[in-house]
């Protein structure tokens, strides 16, 4: 199946008259939400198990439409949308997270406001219930972009932030998505050809040999924000609880302001899910609204471009959603599906999972 092209195909349906419905008198406003993309097979997802996803999106992007419908701030409902996906378990963030290789969990979010183009990240948490709060924190509250791991909670604790002990993320599903990560990962490592890449003298070699963990479906989750309110202020959000089984304290693009996170007025906000090496290598968020800054491309073009192009070709997988400064949406993915949801002024929400929605 072509998901590129099914991809662009909804893209340009979904174009079709985005600010229609928006008269002279009326300001823009409008929200998207994601919580991740990649291999979501409709053979494996049950009506059950749809229905869950549906009804959840619908609630987190009803509840950050409704802040921005009575006037409030971009950041107030994104916060408030991803709030709502954190506490689910249903999604790889807060209390569904993943867990690591050594059975933890570590935790990335990250915001930007695009009126003041500042921003905050968190990186590797283990004890904050919802670590995009955090991140605001740290926009707000501190001198920083970015804090990490222990550092980052001491700071919450002055902050006022009460830590939550760290089974409070601990879900069966996801212990059974690591017990078959680390067996995948186990086999490949104990392959001779993989032995013999980690050995060799030749660092492209090592490069192009050594384990791919593309191969394995364990890698998407994240959930993401990005909405325009009724003042012309654009915000960006990601929150994730990273890849299953990864190691060493590997941190994705969530966290990486331009790579996962991106917003500036007049412009555009980003927030992107999918394999974080890639994004963080390309640039991602920043790139999409560098085409749409620089060569006056629509929302829809730059991101489809970026996605569905540069970074497929590059063999990078995932999606984004991206609202620019008027509120029309774009959401290209190149995976089989991402989860997601928008809702614009005086329209009702559409929430999606495949191409065909």
């Amino acid at each position: 199946m072509n998901y590129k092209a099914l991809s662009s195909a909804l893209l340009v349906v979904l174009s079709t008259g985005l600010s229609a419905n928006v008269t002279a008198n009326e300001k823009p406003f409008s929200i998207a939400i994601h919580g991740g993309a990649g291999t979501i097979s409709k053979a494996n997802l049950t009506a059950e198990q749809q229905k869950a996803y549906r009804e959840k999106l619908q609630e987190a992007v009803d509840a950050g439409y409704d802040v921005l419908a009575k006037g409030g701030d971009s950041l107030v409902a994104i916060k408030t949308s991803i709030n709502i996906l954190e506490n689910s378990p249903l999604f790889n963030a807060g209390v569904g997270a993943v867990y690591t290789f050594d059975g933890a969990h570590e935790l990335d979010a990250s915001i930007m406001d695009g009126k003041t183009m500042n921003a905050g990240a968190v990186a590797g948490v283990k004890h904050i219930k919802n670590p995009i709060d955090l991140a605001i924190t740290v926009m707000e509250k501190s001198p920083h972009v970015m804090l990490s791991g222990q550092g980052a909670e001491e700071f919450a604790l002055t902050q006022g932030y009460q830590l939550v002990p760290a089974n409070h993320f601990d879900t069966d599903s996801r212990y059974q998505q690591l017990k078959s990560a680390k067996e995948k990962i186990q086999k490949a490592e104990s392959n001779p050809d993989y032995q013999a890449s980690i050995g060799s003298s030749s660092h492209h070699n090592y490069q192009q040999s050594a384990l791919d963990y593309s191969e394995f479906d364990y890698k998407f989750g994240t959930v993401g924000a990005v909405a325009l309110d009724q003042n012309g202020n654009l915000a960006a959000g990601t929150s994730t609880g990273g890849m299953t089984a990864k190691r060493f304290g590997r941190i994705g693009d969530s966290p990486v302001i331009g790579a996962g996170t991106y917003a500036e007025n007049g412009v555009c906000a980003v927030s992107a899910t999918g394999h974080g090496e890639y994004f963080i290598r390309y640039h991602v968020a920043g790139d999409i609204c560098a085409k749409v800054k620089y060569q006056n491309k629509s929302i829809i073009q730059a991101a489809d471009e970026v996605i569905n192009q540069r970074l497929i070709t590059a063999g990078g997988t995932g999606g984004v959603i991206a609202i620019d400064h008027r509120g029309n949406i774009a959401t290209p993915f190149n995976t089989e599906g991402m989860y997601r949801a928008t809702r614009k002024n005086n329209e009702p929400a559409q929430v999606m999972i495949w191409s065909d929605l």
